[in-house]
């Protein structure tokens, strides 16, 4: 029975890989024509824009795992009712129960790679291919892991993070003469924009630099003057999407803690926390969609059935969260309603099959 159980995994593992490189492909296809405008400006040429399209894998790899599971499992399947194996294998001694067993390994390989990738992998790539589009474009900035470096008349300025808010983040400013003789050091936990385009930072710490002596200073609050255009700092900003489950709790604490709505963040970490389930989710559906042998004539049917399903589960987790921004639903109802759904339909299937 380990043979077998060995012998289903791979079979479904392999189309399911198969199936995310055909969909990574046709992702990359599009991304190319819709990148093809920026090709050109400032120093993004074609090889910068390979590399953001390569840097941006793991995070079309993750939104994609679900469909990729459902779908290599749904042509797997079929593969096997279609030689009579699946017939074979239940023969042999193999209940309903056991076989799904074997469907809910495969779906937890998948739903810990979905976790790998999108907590460690997607967030940095993204983030990273981003910085690396926009420094190339506007020529005006330089990012790194240390984050955004600017240089301003006398001052070189640095912003570790910039918040969903627009909140700055680890903020460093050094000023210098003519003589580029360095004169100040300031350094901030956080500021915000202001409406005039100044920043407004907040808990400082500044040094100011003399021939002979140091002198340092703590002040609550400082509006800091810029000339520069707002829009660079977007290269900073981290969307919900990119963000991991535990640096999307700590900012919804943070929202919380100052009053703000908080619903939309709460939406993309109850997706998040459910995204890996979907893909084992996804492996039970892909049974209940296979027919058990090939007498019924509908195998092509239902294989078509099942791909417009996973199409479907990939933009309703969307719906439902735009759903709950404007009829507000609970976020958590938000989270888990599309994935519990199918998961509910995919045992009536399963059942209403062994009455058969």
């Amino acid at each position: 029975m380990k043979l077998i159980n060995r012998y289903i995994i791979r079979q479904m593992a392999v189309m399911a890989v198969y199936a995310l490189l055909a969909f990574l492909a046709l992702y990359s296809f599009f991304e190319v024509i819709n990148e093809m405008g920026d090709v050109g400006k400032g120093s993004y040429t074609g090889g910068k824009m390979l590399q953001y399209l390569a840097l941006n894998i793991p995070a079309h790899a993750y939104e994609l795992m679900p469909l990729a599971v459902l779908i290599g499992g749904l042509i797997a399947l079929s593969q096997l009712a279609a030689g009579s194996e699946l017939t074979v294998i239940k023969a042999s001694g193999m209940s309903t129960r056991k076989l799904l067993g074997i469907l809910s390994q495969f779906g937890l390989i998948f739903a810990l790679a979905t976790v790998a990738v999108g907590e460690w992998a997607a967030p940095k790539a993204s983030r990273y291919a981003e910085n690396m589009k926009s420094s190339a474009i506007s020529g005006k900035i330089s990012t790194g892991s240390s984050g955004l470096w600017l240089k301003e008349q006398n001052h070189i300025i640095n912003v570790r993070e910039m918040l969903p808010d627009h909140t700055l983040t680890g903020i460093k400013i050094w000023s210098h003469n003519e003589h580029y003789q360095l004169t100040e050091a300031l350094a901030a936990e956080t500021a915000a924009l202001n409406a005039d385009g100044s920043w407004q930072l907040n808990k400082v710490s500044r040094s100011a630099i003399g021939a002979e002596q140091i002198t340092a200073a703590r002040e609550d609050s400082v509006r800091w003057p810029v000339s520069f255009d707002a829009a660079l700092l977007d290269v900073l900003l981290v969307k919900p999407d990119q963000m991991s489950v535990s640096a999307l709790w700590t900012y919804i604490r943070h929202l919380e803690s100052n009053k703000q709505q908080t619903q939309a963040y709460q939406i993309a970490f109850w997706r998040k926390i459910m995204y890996p389930v979907a893909a084992w989710v996804m492996a039970l559906v892909a049974f209940a969609f296979t027919p058990q042998n090939t007498r019924h004539g509908n195998m092509g049917l239902k294989l078509f059935g099942g791909i417009c399903l996973g199409l479907a589960f990939h933009f309703a987790g969307r719906l439902f969260g735009f759903t709950s921004q404007l009829y507000g639903i609970p976020p958590f109802l938000a989270g888990i309603l599309p994935t519990l759904i199918f998961a509910l339909w995919a045992v009536y299937l399963i059942r209403k099959q062994e009455k058969r």
